[in-house]
């Protein structure tokens, strides 16, 4: 396995929206080795969700793990959030703007569409983590951030102290 580049803000990159994943793909050696590859860097970073995005490949997927244990993996292929309900904020982090933690609003339950790692269709209701999770993972596949939720005036004090801290490790 592989660890994948996780692309940071302010890349543009970060900012395309995500394709449809064909589900004849879905089962293919080259996409199962890609799941595995981001399995294997989200809990190297470590994270608990990675968009496909992140790691450039431009469709929509992502892998999730909210478990303690790390033993509890979950990938959602052409995710649809078809119900919300609520609203709390949750203190969010994220792989592409490391160090940078934010209050955002999320639903607090949502009901989500989506193809399992077999390409099999599933429906899920969830609340808490996951469903925090899986939203900020769909905006990255819509190529928002959570940085996005912030004042333009937070956002760019983010983007500078992501550039000393560059400067510092370069």
């Amino acid at each position: 396995m592989a660890i994948l580049p996780i692309l940071e803000f302010p890349d543009p990159r970060l900012r395309t929206k995500a394709a449809l994943v064909d589900a004849a793909e879905v089962t293919t050696a080259a996409f199962q080795e890609l799941i595995d590859n981001m399995f294997h860097t989200m809990y190297d970073a470590p994270g608990i969700g990675l968009a496909a995005s992140q790691v450039d490949v431009h469709k929509r997927f992502m892998v999730i793990d909210v478990s303690e244990e790390k033993d509890t993996p979950r990938v959602f292929i052409n995710p649809e959030i078809t119900a919300h309900d609520g609203g709390q904020v949750y203190q969010e982090g994220c792989l592409s703007v490391p160090g940078i933690f934010a209050d955002v609003t999320r639903a607090n339950q949502i009901t989500v569409r989506y193809l399992d790692r077999q390409g099999v269709a599933q429906e899920l209701t969830t609340d808490g983590v996951l469903a925090v999770c899986i939203q900020h993972e769909m905006d990255h596949l819509d190529g928002k951030l959570f940085i996005d939720y912030l004042s333009p005036l937070k956002r760019e004090m983010v983007r500078k102290k992501l550039a000393k801290a560059r400067k510092h490790v370069a």
